[in-house]
């Protein structure tokens, strides 16, 4: 279940606070939780939370990411993506689940791979799937 707006989803996470601006790539093991603002790339282990009031102007990559704040960039994730309400995204989404908020500002491409069941596969394409909305 996602954490509360406000609250912070992961525990024991490596934070960039609010008063820090970075400019270039940022890569690391473990969770990172976002307040202050990133120029660059960011690719981390572990999940990624970008919180209300920070950004960051580049393509992430991470286990899972959680965005409530401002992003411009593609994102990919092993696991899932939840954009919050209130969040401003601009880029691609991939990853396994990804799921938008009412109120969250949106603009992109959103791909998730999922399985298809048995009956809808058909066409030789076996089991798996790939679905741009």
């Amino acid at each position: 279940m996602p954490a509360k707006r406000g609250t912070s989803s992961i525990s024991d996470a490596n934070v960039l606070g609010k008063s820090l601006r970075v400019r270039g790539r940022l890569s690391g093991e473990g969770d990172l939780r976002i307040e202050g603002e990133i120029e660059g790339e960011v690719r981390v282990s572990g999940a990624l939370e970008l919180c209300d009031g920070g950004s960051v102007s580049g393509n992430v990559a991470a286990r899972s990411v959680m965005i409530e704040g401002s992003l411009t960039g593609d994102v990919a994730a092993e696991g899932a993506v939840l954009i919050r309400a209130g969040a401003r995204v601009t880029g691609n989404m991939n990853g396994a689940e990804v799921s938008l908020e009412e109120g969250a500002a949106f603009t992109g491409r959103i791909e998730a791979d999922f399985e298809l069941p048995d009956g809808l596969a058909g066409g030789g394409a076996g089991p798996r799937g790939r679905r741009a909305r």
